[in-house]
């Protein structure tokens, strides 16, 4: 959750980083620091918080070069503040570097950089490669890198400069993106287009495995064996809009392909496989309170209370604690009934809910011990919460929220499993569940492979105008929250259920018009919505079934099925959202609505 600009040339590099800074913001962060090198003198000034900080930072300091480096940070190794903003440096102060990405193996190396007596200022994985590459640094900066890239395990975008290398920028990646716009006698690296698309539009970029070395005359591409390899320098055609979308045509589906990475990020340093346990430092200090917790209260608006549904399944089946969940509109006007041993769990993707705040605060007014889950540091929520747990799931521009949904769940997984293990949960179960969740990016992967037959349904179904949402236990929720989707992105009616309910009244609608989709993976529940599905087949509904892999008996059932990998009861919520979230995607395009910004709504709801 970074962003990387560097710049060389004729020119000052301080306006081009700044600006390139400001236009990759949209990513979310908590930090961030530009260093300049002038006459080979660094300065180096960074700044906690909105990006306006760093630039009144600025104000009278003389940052004149024009070679320079700047990061934005979202902070995964320690917390935010100063000494882990980058950019990094060495004990020499003469390596300069910003990063984006994870070093595997940061703990192994700094224990052995240690030894050798460097000393190190922050608690980042990032400046492990700062002293790797002091370590074999000979007055030239590309061959101290590439030697030191040979004991990295892990990702990084990176681009390094040398005090005593000066005139040069390097640049390496390795599964974590970086390009190089190509000006007049000048460079500009970035992580993403939208950093460099008002200076140029002519791009190069690099693969995994290579290495480029800048200077103001001329660049050079290789591998890290020194191979010198051939680019083709393409054009961006999009407008910076486009540019900030990566190419997609709408933030909606960009963020929906995001889910693999923005889950990785949720558990990013959270598990420990071995003993089937978690690590959240933002509940350590409330840990032996939450290991009284008799009851869980969640309280959430829109999507986000379709996830603490799901919390609430999980807390009462895996860490063995009742809960409930209300929407916070409501429970502000209720009278709550709590005690001591009440935990009150609120979740709000931008921490600014208004509604989900005065549930907050009701609970601290009567001394009840609150948690917050939220995606924005620094946020209401994250700041009145006596603790909490971030999604790390970046800026979700689109008003429909689709990966910082699937975030919620990964992070409520989290806590019950951390509730779990204090209690009873064994390390056999939870073990099996970290296990699974160590997985669950690739079959998420899997799932977006899906999405072109996704579309074609979408167009199959784009003339009805109803539809009903059904699943039963951990995806009766997300039954909820696929109506929500569709309602909010087509303007389309459209319905969740539990799926034994359906008898119950519901079922009087099903027709030959009025489609439903089903989630019927093969869980605990399976045979009890199949006879379900029977019902609805029975009075010639059309039905979308979205099914496990390897269920070929649903074909005979169903008009059309979606499959998801097998995986974990409890965490099927998370691939069987997405198929949701691409339909209602694809049924908004097909219908000319505006999908990113749907009518009457907005991202952040501050008012009641």
């Amino acid at each position: 959750m970074c962003g990387i600009v560097g710049y060389i040339g004729k020119q000052n590099a301080t306006p081009f980083l700044i600006e390139g800074l400001r236009r990759e913001s949209y990513r979310g962060y908590d930090s961030s620091g530009i260093l300049v090198l002038n006459k080979n003198q660094p300065l180096c000034i960074k700044a906690i918080g909105k990006l306006e900080n760093l630039e009144k930072k600025l104000v009278g300091q003389n940052l004149e070069g024009n070679l320079g480096l700047g990061h934005v940070r979202w902070a995964t190794h320690g917390e935010p503040n100063e000494k882990n903003a980058h950019p990094h440096s060495d004990c020499k102060k003469n390596i300069y570097l910003v990063h984006n990405g994870i070093i595997e193996n940061y703990k192994i190396l700094k224990d052995r950089l240690k030894k050798e007596g460097h000393q190190f200022s922050s608690e980042t994985d990032t400046e492990v490669l700062a002293h790797l590459i002091e370590k074999f640094f000979k007055d030239n900066l590309e061959k101290a890198v590439i030697k030191a890239l040979k004991f990295v395990k892990g990702t990084y975008g990176l681009v390094i400069i040398s005090r005593d290398d000066p005139e040069k920028i390097v640049v390496a990646k390795n599964s974590s993106p970086i390009l190089i716009g190509l000006g007049e006698k000048e460079y500009i690296v970035a992580s993403d287009p939208a950093a460099i698309i008002g200076r140029t539009r002519k791009v190069i970029y690099l693969d995994d495995g290579e290495i480029a070395v800048l200077t103001p005359e001329n660049f050079l591409i290789t591998d890290l064996a020194q191979n010198q390899k051939e680019k083709i320098i393409e054009e961006i055609k999009w407008d910076l809009t486009e540019a900030q979308k990566g190419g997609y045509p709408h933030f909606m589906l960009k963020e929906i392909m995001e889910q693999p990475e923005s889950i990785e990020n949720a558990l990013r340093g959270r598990l420990i496989q071995k003993d089937g346990l978690v690590k959240l430092g933002g509940l350590e200090l409330v840990k032996d309170r939450l290991r009284e917790t008799k009851r869980i209260i969640f309280g959430a608006c829109g999507t986000a209370y379709y996830a603490a549904l799901v919390g609430e399944y999980m807390s009462e089946e895996y860490a063995g604690i009742p809960a409930e969940t209300d929407y916070a509109s409501e429970f502000r006007y209720k009278k709550p009934i709590f005690d001591s041993s009440t935990i009150v769990v609120v979740i709000s993707q931008s921490g600014e809910t208004a509604d989900t705040l005065a549930v907050l605060r009701e609970a601290k007014r009567k001394n009840i011990l609150t948690l917050g889950i939220t995606n924005v540091i620094g946020s209401m929520v994250a700041r009145e919460a006596d603790a909490g747990i971030y999604n790390h799931a970046g800026t979700e521009t689109a008003v429909a929220s689709t990966k910082a949904f699937t975030s919620q769940l990964v992070i409520l997984t989290l806590l019950t499993l951390f509730l779990g293990r204090q209690r009873d949960m064994s390390v056999v179960t939870g073990r099996r569940i970290v296990q699974e969740l160590a997985l669950i990016p690739e079959k998420v992967r899997e799932v977006l492979k899906t999405d072109s037959q996704i579309q074609k349904i979408a167009k199959e179904y784009s003339q009805y105008s109803n539809f009903a949402y059904l699943g039963r236990k951990y995806n009766y929720p997300i039954a909820l929250e696929g109506a929500i989707k569709l309602k909010e992105i087509s303007y389309l009616h459209a319905e969740g259920f539990a799926a034994g309910e359906m008898k119950h009244g519901p079922i009087a609608m099903i027709d030959p018009k009025f489609p439903s989709v089903f989630i019927i993976p093969s869980d605990s529940v399976y045979e009890k919505n199949l006879s379900n599905l029977e019902e609805i087949k029975a009075r010639k509904g059309p039905v979308i079934a979205i099914a496990t892999q390897g269920n070929k008996k649903i074909k005979d059932l169903a008009d059309d099925v979606i499959y998801i990998p097998k995986t974990l009861e409890i965490l099927t919520p998370i691939l069987s959202v997405i198929p949701l979230q691409l339909f209602a995607y694809h049924m908004g395009v097909l219908r000319g609505c505006d999908v990113d910004k749907p009518r009457n709504l907005a991202k952040s709801v501050t008012v009641e």
